[in-house]
């Protein structure tokens, strides 16, 4: 008798973020505690606050006197006016602290109450998500999205590729300008379908919106949440080392469209060479549920100003985000406000529009939880105190060496700590105070140390469980070892790029 052996399926995003959550939690029990003193500046008061690693507050004046007395080289009007608003690491001034005995007990509490804390630390992006996830339910609902698709795929016929080429070049923009980033879920559902019907799968929609988005956020030219703030944390102005930026920019964006486009041709060309080849049916299915029935929907007045309507609600957040300053409450507000204006144009009875809008938020709360889980991660190294402790091993371990080799070394230090610390502002107010003098000691500009720090963990960020992917992939129900499967050889390819480009900015 012969029997089937089952075959081993990948784990899901979420048992992928636990297992990286218990190893996190493991490492902690071997990593020293420590804590670097930080200084900050209180609005109210308009003093510096500096507290130790016990926890101790020193009021000190808002002077460049104070900086300059605890060696923090940025100028004081970077925090009177908001640049700086993160508690910035004071150098040379690590001190390990007494580990926390959590035993059984402690260890299971934390892993539990990390990630309802994770939840909540996102409660923002997810209530966005959720929102986002009712809009285009109601759209959905009124066949607006099937039959622009159809129009849009009639006139893309024979000019596929340039979908890949307009689309990751203006998510990169949005990237390297403003840090375009979260805000691309939004794009998932509405473009994943367009893929699909141009013959290509969904690992080619999310190559294209995330690779524009990871890629043009690592080569950070104006972006305030990574380079100007790293610039600022490390005492120069952002503009410095830009020539070298917009040219790896260039150069990265360019490989990445060719490496998508080559990957997506093939797939177009013959189906079966997908990575994702045994989830096409599927997919087909659960995104053109309409188009496989062979049922066609007019593209009339009422749906196309559907459209128009639901696509100025992302003009409004792009320039929100960028000129404004928005974030996700400012956001979900925005996509909250068409829920209301959509009442009068789409033509629903009020059960359905109600219920579609349920169920369109229903269909991405998996989606939205698996961003809460994500962060669990960064609160274990920190409620840990290990993070500090991990900078400070680093920073000891690539002092006094030459200067290629120290800015080789200090990229891949970024790209560990990328890994463990998401945030970009947080780990650029973190790690400059206390890496930009060492660029001092070595001879090499400060620019390039930026340049190392955003380079490094902006490529972790493209295969990272921490991060973003995750969520991506979540959208579009493909499996974690297929992106790696897909993104490896470009990943060692952008690593090259960024090696050679550190060791020539150091030695010209």
């Amino acid at each position: 008798m012969s029997q089937k052996v089952k075959k081993r399926e990948f784990p899901t995003a979420y048992t992928v973020i636990i297992i990286v959550l218990l190893l996190v939690q493991m490492l902690t029990f071997f990593i020293p505690s420590g804590k670097y003193s930080t200084l900050s500046y209180d609005e109210n008061t308009q003093t510096f606050m500096v507290i130790d690693a016990n926890e101790q507050q020193v009021p000190e004046p808002a002077t460049q006197a104070t900086l300059d007395k605890y060696g923090i080289t940025i100028q004081l009007d970077k925090f009177t006016d908001g640049t700086i608003y993160k508690p910035v690491a004071i150098p040379n001034s690590y001190q390990e602290i007494e580990k926390e005995k959590r035993g059984l007990t402690g260890t299971i509490r934390q892993f539990l109450e990390s990630q309802i804390n994770g939840i909540i630390d996102s409660i923002d992006i997810i209530v966005f998500i959720l929102i986002l996830g009712g809009v285009i339910g109601i759209v959905n609902a009124t066949g607006a999205m099937d039959a622009g698709m159809m129009r849009l795929a009639e006139k893309m016929n024979g000019k596929q590729k340039w979908l890949i080429v307009i689309i990751t070049t203006l998510v990169a923009l949005g990237g390297t300008t403003f840090g375009l980033a979260e805000e691309t879920v939004a794009f998932y559902p509405i473009l994943v379908p367009i893929f699909l019907l141009a013959g290509y799968d969904t690992i080619t929609a999310v190559a294209t919106i995330y690779l524009g988005s990871a890629v043009g956020s690592m080569i950070s030219t104006t972006n305030p949440f990574s380079t100007v703030i790293a610039s600022n944390s490390a005492g120069i102005n952002f503009s410095e080392g830009m020539g070298l930026r917009v040219v790896m920019w260039v150069l990265c964006v360019g490989v990445s469209i060719l490496y998508t486009i080559r990957y997506a041709e093939k797939v177009r060309k013959n189906p079966e060479k997908s990575i994702i080849a045994d989830q096409m049916a599927s997919q087909k299915e659960m995104f053109l549920k309409s188009h496989e029935d062979g049922s066609s929907v007019e593209f009339d007045f009422r749906k196309k100003l559907t459209l128009i309507i639901f696509a100025l609600g992302f003009v409004i957040m792009i320039y929100g985000v960028q000129q404004l300053g928005w974030y996700f409450t400012e956001i979900s507000m925005v996509f909250l406000a068409l829920v209301y204006i959509l009442i009068f144009v789409v033509g629903l009875s009020e059960k359905e529009y109600v219920s579609s809008f349920v169920a369109g938020s229903g269909d991405l709360l998996g989606v939205a939880l698996t961003v809460g889980v994500a962060r669990s991660v960064s609160i274990v190294m920190e409620t840990s105190f290990v993070s500090d402790t991990v900078m400070y091993k680093f920073s000891q371990l690539i002092s006094g060496m030459n200067s290629v080799l120290f800015i080789c070394v200090l990229y891949f230090v970024y790209i560990i700590l990328g890994f463990f610390i998401q945030s970009s502002s947080g780990l650029a107010v973190l790690s400059m105070p206390i890496m930009a003098p060492l660029a001092d000691v070595v001879g090499i500009d400060r620019g390039m140390i930026v340049n190392a720090y955003n380079w490094g963990q902006g490529i972790i960020g493209l295969i990272a469980p921490t991060g973003l992917i995750l969520v991506s992939l979540s959208l579009v129900q493909v499996g974690f070892d297929k992106w790696l499967k897909f993104v490896t050889k470009l990943l060692v390819i952008l690593i090259i790029m960024s090696l050679i480009a550190l060791s020539i900015g150091v030695l010209i």
